[in-house]
């Protein structure tokens, strides 16, 4: 019979260094201009990133004549609202997979997104989406070696919720 040997799992793991500020630096630039402009889609919506922050990115975007969805009123557009919380989930897991692979560089990282889609996508229309600037914000639920998982949420002005939505996307 053979004798069982505990192990340390903290022994077997490698610590990888974390990337430099400067490269960090590097990196959040580059997924700014990543969603800012070179996904041409977010330059149509206006889309500007206002948060980088790990826990709790952050984009916005101002009210144009293009995007209203009912002239009456002036309402947002429903599917210019499940297009930001679209992109937000996405972006979410960008920054996510950014510091999930801390040791990488920017173009490491990069790399990464270059076959990420999303595969499901569920919108909640709460209120109508009357305003001059709305906030996005998101949540990574899980981060999987193939698939993420995220929350979206789109507020108003005044930070009132207008609509949440949760997605799925291929991330390899």
């Amino acid at each position: 019979m053979a004798a069982i040997v505990p192990h340390d799992n903290a022994a077997m793991t490698t610590h990888h260094p974390r990337r430099s500020a400067d490269e960090q630096t590097k990196l959040n630039a580059a997924l700014t201009e990543l969603h800012e402009q070179r996904i041409t889609f977010h330059t149509v919506l206006g889309l500007r990133v206002v948060s980088l922050a790990p826990q709790a990115p952050q984009c916005a975007f101002q009210m144009r004549p293009e995007l209203v969805g009912h002239f009456l009123y002036g309402r947002l557009h429903g599917g210019v609202i499940a297009s930001v919380l679209d992109s937000m989930g996405g972006f979410a897991l960008m920054v996510a997979m950014g510091e999930r692979h801390a040791d990488e560089s920017a173009d490491q990282i990069l790399h990464r997104f270059a076959r990420m889609g999303t595969i499901d996508l569920r919108v909640d229309y709460l209120r109508p989406a009357i305003g001059e600037r709305f906030t996005s914000t998101a949540e990574v639920l899980r981060l999987g070696g193939r698939v993420g998982s995220t929350q979206m949420r789109l507020h108003g002005e005044d930070g009132t919720l207008l609509a949440t939505g949760s997605a799925a996307y291929i991330l390899s």
